[in-house]
């Protein structure tokens, strides 16, 4: 069940903070909904936006000025946080680009990060399906967008789940993290060392390793 948090007039139609229970991650995640006033009388299709490195859900719909642009086109924003909030994991706040702030939008597999750090399921599952059970979203008519860390998030999960996004964009995504520092420090620290297992969270391996057909 979904919790509002805060409502705020804007561009015809209201923006919002909710607050809901995950099952993946296992603690309470925020995210932010834009729904223009046509969403009042019937399901719009909705763009989830993933935001970069130490931004929260609070991010894209105070700083991008995309609402605007939603109302006119009749789309709903949905902007979930960038990692969990209070897992409590010693260091997960010791660097800028990991840990809080920085979850990569991966399953973590490595202990501590494992229990908690379930961003994948979280984007993919649980704020999918609570948005279109409490939300009027279409299901049959969603996107996916995002920046840097996000950008990167956005093509992994597009490529790896083309029955649920039929569009995706990205603005100066982390395209290819196996190859460079903030990829493999966060492969590392979530996934461990086997550079095998990085592949299924890296949009260039997917596209090089699929030909085209990702799953």
């Amino acid at each position: 069940m979904l919790e509002l948090v805060e409502e705020h007039r804007c561009f015809g139609g209201v923006q919002r903070i909710y607050k809901h229970e995950s099952e993946s991650i296992g603690l309470p995640m925020r995210f932010s909904a834009f729904l223009l006033a046509a969403a009042a009388s019937s399901k719009v299709p909705a763009l989830f936006y993933l935001a970069g490195l130490t931004c929260t859900e609070e991010t894209f719909p105070i700083k991008a000025g995309a609402q605007r642009y939603a109302a006119e086109h009749g789309i709903a924003l949905i902007a979930p946080d960038t990692s969990p909030r209070g897992a409590d994991i010693p260091g997960e706040k010791d660097a800028w680009d990991f840990g809080v702030g920085a979850g990569f939008y991966v399953d973590a597999t490595r202990a501590p990060w494992s229990e908690r750090y379930r961003m994948y399921s979280y984007v993919t599952q649980d704020l999918r399906r609570a948005v279109l059970a409490e939300l009027p979203v279409r299901e049959d008519r969603l996107g996916i967008f995002g920046h840097s860390m996000g950008g990167y998030g956005a093509l992994v999960l597009a490529l790896r789940n083309p029955d649920i996004y039929r569009t995706v964009s990205a603005f100066a995504p982390i395209a290819a993290p196996s190859q460079c520092p903030w990829g493999v420090k966060a492969f590392s620290g979530y996934l461990g060392e086997d550079r095998s297992a990085w592949a299924r969270y890296d949009a260039s391996e997917l596209v090089k390793l699929s030909g085209g057909a990702v799953c």
